[in-house]
């Protein structure tokens, strides 16, 4: 079974191509889990509902689990909105470059 550190890692390969942080560090990553027939579920939201990269992010996100999880053999993302991404949801390293100190 892969554990959801594991899929946090493996998700914490894909960088948000705006700000240049990954998913995981901006805090848009919200669950992950993996069942026992190897099927990893994600949930995470994005920064905006109109992100213009919104299915381009979730097939990076798809692709970085099977890559980096080699037993997975199915991923589900699934995008929510609610709670709706704040910048308080990032790290505190991230925080302070976003807003600009």
């Amino acid at each position: 079974m892969v554990t959801k550190e594991e899929l946090f890692k493996a998700v914490s390969t894909v960088n948000d191509p705006e700000v240049g942080f990954n998913l995981v560090e901006m805090g848009l990553i919200y669950d992950a889990s993996c069942d026992e027939n190897f099927s990893a579920k994600i949930t995470m939201t994005l920064s905006t509902k109109a992100c213009p990269l919104h299915q381009m992010i979730v097939t990076w996100v798809e692709e970085a689990v099977i890559r980096e999880c080699e037993e997975v053999q199915n991923v589900e993302v699934e995008v929510v909105w609610e709670p709706a991404w704040n910048i308080t949801m990032a790290t505190p390293e991230v925080m302070k470059k976003l807003a600009g100190n």
